[in-house]
């Protein structure tokens, strides 16, 4: 099989942490120039905007060079541009460096900020905060964080050994705690593993579970309860999307603040920074893949509901 030759670098830096788009041109098509190719795969920048930016210059080659606006169409060509990137409310917490070295960096992501750009949230994610902040433009992560979801996230430094990091999540070579707070219930038996198959529908904003092969499994474990308030540690063996929560809520023990389970309520407004979801990815432990060390990280953030629920419930 014929390897597909690697891009060319991009002629573009970053901006505020983020990169700039690529794009290569199909290697089929009747497309006269780039720009007539671009208007129409670009339909959602809307009326105007792609003619707009050959026009300013701003669609580049590999070369850095501007592409003229009646360039001719090159099957296989690389271009590069900047993305207007969209009006985002700061999010008002650090992300706070828990370890660093020359292959990676642990970060503690606070509630609210998504991991990496995706949507609508682009400049307001810890990866473009952190390569911004610590001057690593190449700064990749290793895997994700749901936005509202508070803890510790791994990232990588060098490109060339993200691979190796992502592969022991995938090998689930990594030891993952979580920690959550939720209603106590003193007739739910703990500790128990939790297995089921969960299913989300691109578009739809709760996961399901469903009947079939479990896909999901996580081990729920009793770590305190005080009144109606339990504390949970959750020890995932998988990774599936919203399966701390749903899993939590199968049991009837809904983490709080959670506005997708038990049931999707109004989506909370941009710059509402109340109730934070209560949970916590805790604990990190594994070993290094590239230096062999044996690493094991504690997240410092405390869960608010737990530590002082009674100003958590009144910033409600």
């Amino acid at each position: 099989m014929r390897r597909r030759t690697p891009p060319p670098p991009s002629p573009l830096p970053q901006r505020a942490g983020v990169d700039p788009v690529r794009v290569r041109l199909p290697v089929d098509g009747a497309w006269a120039t780039v720009r007539e190719h671009l208007v129409e795969r670009l339909t959602g920048a809307g009326p105007g905007v792609v003619a707009s930016m050959f026009d300013a210059g701003l669609v580049v080659g590999a070369d850095g060079r501007a592409v003229a606006p009646d360039a001719p169409y090159r099957p296989g060509m690389f271009v590069w541009f900047h993305r207007d990137l969209p009006a985002e409310v700061p999010v008002p917490f650090p992300v706070e460096v828990v370890y660093r070295d020359e292959h990676i960096v642990v970060a503690d992501k606070p509630h609210f900020l998504a991991t990496t750009p995706r949507g609508t949230h682009v400049a307001q994610t810890a990866l473009a905060r952190l390569r911004h902040e610590l001057g690593l433009p190449a700064l990749t992560a290793a895997h994700r964080l749901d936005r509202l979801t508070a803890g510790l996230v791994l990232f990588t430094v060098r490109p060339g050994e993200r691979g190796a990091y992502q592969t022991l999540f995938r090998d689930r070579r990594v030891r993952k705690e979580y920690e959550a707070i939720a209603p106590y219930d003193p007739s739910l038996s703990l500790p128990r593993t939790v297995r089921s198959r969960i299913v989300k529908e691109r578009g739809v904003p709760a996961a399901r579970e469903v009947p079939g092969e479990p896909n999901a499994e996580t081990r729920v474990e009793p770590a305190g309860h005080r009144g109606g308030l339990g504390r949970y540690r959750l020890l995932p063996a998988t990774g599936q999307t919203h399966q701390l929560r749903v899993h939590l809520n199968a049991l009837g023990v809904p983490i709080l603040g959670d506005p997708l389970y038990p049931e999707v309520t109004d989506p909370v407004p941009a710059g509402d920074f109340r109730r934070p979801l209560q949970l916590l990815a805790r604990r990190l432990e594994f070993t290094d893949p590239v230096t062999g060390r044996q690493h094991a990280f504690v997240s410092g953030r405390e869960l608010r509901a737990w530590t002082s629920y009674e100003e958590w419930t009144a910033e409600g």
